[in-house]
This record gives C-alpha cells, sequence and structure tokens, in this order.
C-alpha cells in the first residue's frame, strides 16, 4: 500500500500539475496579506478561495488522476495484490499530495502573516476540506466507468456542496420558518463539509454576529468545545466514509 502511495507521489511530482497550483495558492494568500495590513481581512478572502478553490481542484484533479491511471490499476489488480491495499494506496498517494499542495499553498502563508487561533482554525479545516473532496472523488471514480461522467458526477459533487446546497437551506429555513428549527439546522450543516468548515472559521472570526439569529445558534453550539469537536468528527467523517464506501464499489468492481 505504502509503495503504491509513494510511486503515485513521484508521478504527481513528475506531472507538476500540483506544483503549479501550490504555486499559485502561495502566490495568491502571500499578495493578500501584502495588499491590506488586516490580518483579519486577509483571512476572510483567503477562506473564500479555500471553501470554493481547494474543494473544486480536489475532487476534479483526484477523479481525473483516477482515470488517467487506470491502466497501471489494472496492471496492480493483475498481480497478486489485495484490492484494498490498491485502493488506498493510491488514494493515500493523491490524497497526501492534494494536501501537501494545501499545506504549502495555503498554511504556510497564514502561518508566516496570521498565525492565530484563527489562522489555526482555517488550517485545519481547509485541510479537512481537502481530504474531504478527494475522498468524494474516489466514491465519484469508482462509481463510474467512463471517465466523461465520472468528472461530470464529481463537479455536481462540487455545485452543490459549494453553491446548491445552501439555496436549499435557505429555502428550507423561508419554507418552515414557523417552526423550531435549531436541531434541524445543526444536522443540515453536518451533511455539508463545506458548511462546516465554513462556519468554524468564521465563528472564530467573530462575523457571526452579522448573521443574526443563525449566527447566534452556530455560535451557541458550534462555538462551544462540543460543537468544534462535533464539526472536527464529522470533518473526519466525510474524510473516511466516501473513501469506504468506493472500497467497497472497488471489490467487487469488474475491471
Amino acid at each position: 500500500m505504502f509503495k503504491i502511495a509513494k510511486y503515485i507521489i513521484l508521478d504527481i511530482i513528475r506531472s507538476k500539475v500540483l506544483i503549479a497550483y501550490t504555486l499559485l495558492l502561495a502566490t495568491i494568500c502571500t499578495v493578500i496579506f501584502l495588499s491590506d495590513s488586516d490580518v483579519i481581512k486577509g483571512l476572510v478572502s483567503i477562506t473564500t478561495i479555500v471553501m470554493i478553490i481547494v474543494p473544486l481542484v480536489s475532487i476534479i484533479y483526484a477523479t481525473t488522476y483516477y482515470f488517467n491511471a487506470a491502466e497501471f490499476t489494472e496492471l496492480l489488480v493483475s498481480q497478486p495484490i489485495k484490492r484494498r491495499d490498491i485502493l488506498l494506496g493510491e488514494y493515500l498517494g493523491i490524497s497526501s499530495s492534494i494536501l501537501g499542495a494545501f499545506v504549502l499553498g495555503v498554511c504556510l502563508p497564514v502561518a508566516l502573516f496570521a498565525l492565530s487561533a484563527t489562522g489555526i482554525t482555517l488550517m485545519v479545516a481547509g485541510g479537512l476540506v481537502t481530504l474531504s473532496f478527494t475522498s468524494l472523488a474516489f466514491w465519484a471514480s469508482t462509481k463510474t466507468r467512463d471517465k466523461s461522467k465520472g468528472i461530470g458526477l464529481a463537479l455536481m459533487i462540487w455545485f452543490y456542496a459549494a453553491i446548491i446546497y445552501d439555496a436549499l437551506v435557505l429555502l428550507f429555513l423561508f419554507t418552515f420558518s414557523d417552526y423550531p428549527l435549531e436541531k434541524a439546522m445543526i444536522v443540515l450543516t453536518a451533511l455539508n463539509p463545506v458548511d462546516l468548515a465554513r462556519i468554524m472559521i468564521l465563528l472564530k472570526l467573530d462575523i457571526s454576529a452579522l448573521m443574526g439569529y443563525t449566527g447566534a445558534l452556530y455560535r451557541q453550539f458550534f462555538g462551544s468545545g462540543t460543537g468544534i469537536a462535533f464539526s472536527v468528527s464529522m470533518l473526519f467523517i466525510w474524510s473516511v466514509l466516501p473513501v469506504l464506501l468506493a472500497l467497497k464499489i472497488f471489490s467487487k468492481k469488474d475491471l
């Protein structure tokens, strides 16, 4: 498993796509911090990037690489290697590469310019979002044989999590505004890794005061120790569960 991950990491480094992605993130984050002396504004801007660009690149790159490495996967399957080790090795190699790009491109500038509780929360949340969408990419890739359908499914997952989901939540709030929705909102938030990460960061930025009743609710639960543990645990589940489902599909899949 670890040898497979090693070969994949070396192959990804040679392709230089993630290196360009790392440099792009690092440049954007550095320019944001250097252009404004207000660190909080810089963190808000970087949060927007982390919640949009990072999930998109993670899920599309992982899906594309999985399909491009189909011949390599078939070769490994023909060897006396467990399918579980093959898929987990590929996931470990791809996810660690994308996570490394995030660490160098975002975490390093944040640590240099805005090392604080908020900065650390942004780094942790962004890292877990990266792993979550890489995991979702593996589920989307094993779900279908066709590369175009796999990439299309991956794009739909990102579009749903980053844009459509918030619109559906707002519609839900408007429709059932006469009912107590405290617990329902917590459950709905847990169903989207992007929302979980965004709320973790916004509460640390103390912007929840601008969110009215909803912000007060989020601060009451997610601002507590229990809420933080819940958020991190749910993001961890989002990082693990899809790849476990992908493993189940891959173990029975006829390649």
